[in-house]
């Protein structure tokens, strides 16, 4: 089968830059014999040059990765180009990593295409700086999903959310999953523990609360430092610091980190405890969940919650808001909260701090339950997708 793929997802740095470049590694190296159409802005990175894998390079006025965001949008011109060139090539099927970056093919080349989640149909207000953003994405999201064959989504919960909030039929939409990169494992080396603190400017003996992801409003951050302030008015928490790992600019996408900013600084029980680290790389982040206490993720709402996993991955557990699909992803590895409740996250956190018999449990579950999810699995069950897409009817 001759799969064509959008891949200028590969150069993003968010959730779903990751995603694209770690499935499609996943499915390049499976051994199912389809070949590979790789539709890009710019030239090929090396883990794109495959067996099985030819690459296009469509001529666009400005990146995909630019222009596809919340505040901006894609020149029609640019959009009719990677239409065009999908269209000259022998497909049976063209795969969207992410809608964020879709186009439509003409002909009748059946598409899949992947929605990570609905949270900016379920919260606009959260997601986009003004109503031009909404209606583009909105206009996007709506035909992307109208002209698709096949819906992939990457949890049960983003799937639920898909339909209440996007209209799309269940029987349409494929569950499949995210993994963990190799690199996120216990790292047990106390050196590497320290200097990856060092980098990234932590003190050296605090207990850590981590956050990891983006710094954008609906990823709640407001509540958890509101949260993390009660928390740490208790004893037994004297030592504990919250750091927020995450570039601080929105990357085309709404930030609120200047509001968070302002939060911490107005308080005199976070000045000081409350640490933005700015964008961390994998081995040093590796290192930081290893050593951390606990990561929270306390987000309205979650397609997946890949630092969720990736903490788990290197035996952390997690506390999550109860909607969404961290809890799901977390399973038994963690606990939960309501997001909207600060005093109810300061809850949690006291017990993670300070309850051992609670805490240590979860610790133990946590690589087990990482275990459940890897990029092999998300390729296979990606290809069954595919191939039902091809074939006209759906997965198994």
């Amino acid at each position: 089968m001759e799969i064509g793929v959008d891949a200028t997802c590969w150069w993003n740095r968010r959730g779903f830059g990751r995603f694209t470049r770690e499935l499609l590694t996943a499915m390049f190296a499976a051994p199912r014999g389809h070949r590979f159409c790789l539709f890009v802005d710019r030239p090929p990175e090396p883990g794109m040059e495959r067996p099985g894998v030819r690459v296009v390079r469509v001529p666009v006025t400005r990146p995909v990765t630019a222009a596809a965001v919340a505040d901006d949008r894609r020149s029609v011109r640019d959009v009719w180009r990677f239409g065009r060139a999908a269209a000259a090539e022998p497909l049976d099927v063209m795969f969207f990593p992410a809608v964020y970056s879709w186009f439509p093919v003409p002909g009748r080349v059946p598409t899949a295409v992947t929605l990570h989640d609905a949270i900016a149909e379920h919260f606009p207000q959260l997601i986009f700086p003004d109503w031009r953003g909404r209606l583009f994405w909105s206009g996007k999201m709506r035909l992307a999903s109208r002209l698709a064959r096949r819906i992939l989504t990457v949890s049960h919960a983003a799937r639920e959310e898909i339909v209440r909030y996007v209209g799309v039929r269940p029987d349409r939409i494929d569950v499949i999953c995210e993994g963990a990169d190799a690199r996120f494992r216990p790292v047990a080396d106390p050196v590497r523990r320290a200097a990856a603190r060092r980098a990234a400017g932590l003190p050296p003996d605090a207990r850590l609360l981590l956050y990891v992801g983006a710094v954008a409003p609906h990823k709640n951050l407001g509540n958890l430092a509101a949260g993390f302030a009660e928390a740490v008015q208790q004893p037994g928490l004297e030592d504990v610091h919250l750091a927020i790992v995450g570039d601080p600019g929105g990357d085309g996408f709404h930030s609120s980190h200047g509001a968070l900013v302002r939060q911490v600084e107005g308080d005199a029980r976070l000045r000081g405890r409350v640490h933005f680290t700015g964008f961390v790389g994998d081995d040093d982040l590796a290192a930081l969940y290893s050593d951390a206490l606990a990561t929270a993720l306390p987000s309205f709402s979650e397609g997946f919650g890949l630092p969720v996993l990736e903490s788990m991955a290197c035996g952390t557990p997690v506390l999550t808001g109860d909607t969404g699909a961290a809890p799901e992803v977390a399973g038994g590895a963690g606990l939960t909260f309501d997001a909207r409740d600060p005093a109810a996250i300061a809850r949690q956190i006291r017990r993670a701090a300070t309850d051992p018999a609670t805490w240590e449990p979860l610790r133990a579950a946590a690589q087990a339950r990482a275990r459940h999810y890897s990029w092999e699995r998300a390729a296979e069950l990606t290809f069954a997708s595919l191939e039902a897409c091809a074939a006209g009817g759906r997965a198994r």
